[in-house]
C-alpha cells in the first residue's frame, strides 16, 4: 500500500505544482499588460492634459500656452482634478487586464481590483469654482491673523462756512472823557 500513496502524494504534489505556476503565469502576464498602462485625462478646455500609470503615478503634465491667462490656483486645481480622474480609471484598466489574463473568478485577481478600488476611488464631484481674490494672498502662518474687512468710511463733507459775525457797535465818544474812557471825576 505504501507505493500508492507515495504515488498519490507524489501526483498531487505535481498537480499543485503545475497550478502553482500557471497561476504565476497567468499573474505575471497580468503584471506584464499593467506595466505598459497609462491613463490621459484632458481638461474640458484643452488647457492641461496629465497621463499616469498604472500604478497611479504622474508621468507628464502639459499645460497649453492658453492657460497663460488664467489665475494659477485654477491652473492647478485642474491638474489635481485631472490626476483623480484619471487614477480613478485605474481599477476599470485592472479588471480589463484580469478578464484577459487570469480570467474573472480568479480570487486573488479579484481582490487586487478591490485594493485598487480602495487606493483609487471616485473623484469628488467637481465643485464651483471658489478661488480668492487675485489681489489677496492667504497665508496660513500661526502669526497671521485675518481681520474682516469694513467698507471704507466716506470722508465727510466740508463744514459749511461760518456765517458772517456782526459788527461790533461802538460807543459813542464824549468830549468830557479825555481819551480814557469815560470822566476822571463822577
Amino acid at each position: 500500500m505504501m507505493p500508492d500513496s507515495i504515488d498519490a502524494s507524489d501526483a498531487l504534489i505535481d498537480n499543485w505544482t503545475k497550478r502553482l505556476e500557471e497561476n504565476a503565469t497567468r499573474y505575471q502576464a497580468l503584471a506584464d499588460r499593467m506595466q505598459g498602462q497609462t491613463v490621459t485625462e484632458r481638461s474640458k478646455d484643452g488647457t492641461v492634459q496629465v497621463t499616469i500609470d498604472s500604478r497611479g503615478l504622474l508621468k507628464n503634465l502639459v499645460i497649453a500656452e492658453t492657460a497663460a491667462g488664467k489665475r494659477m490656483a485654477e491652473v492647478s486645481a485642474e491638474v489635481m482634478r485631472l490626476v483623480q480622474r484619471a487614477q480613478a480609471r485605474i481599477p476599470e484598466l485592472l479588471q480589463q487586464a484580469m478578464t484577459e489574463t487570469t480570467g474573472t473568478g480568479d480570487q486573488a485577481a479579484a481582490e487586487i481590483v478591490r485594493e485598487a478600488q480602495s487606493t483609487f476611488p471616485a473623484p469628488p464631484p467637481e465643485p464651483e469654482p471658489a478661488f480668492p481674490e487675485p489681489d489677496r494672498v492667504r497665508r496660513f502662518l500661526p502669526e497671521d491673523t485675518e481681520e474682516p474687512r469694513t467698507p471704507p468710511v466716506p470722508p465727510a463733507p466740508p463744514a459749511p462756512p461760518a456765517p458772517p459775525q456782526p459788527p461790533r457797535r461802538r460807543r459813542p465818544v464824549d468830549d468830557d472823557d479825555d481819551d480814557f474812557g469815560g470822566p476822571i471825576l463822577s
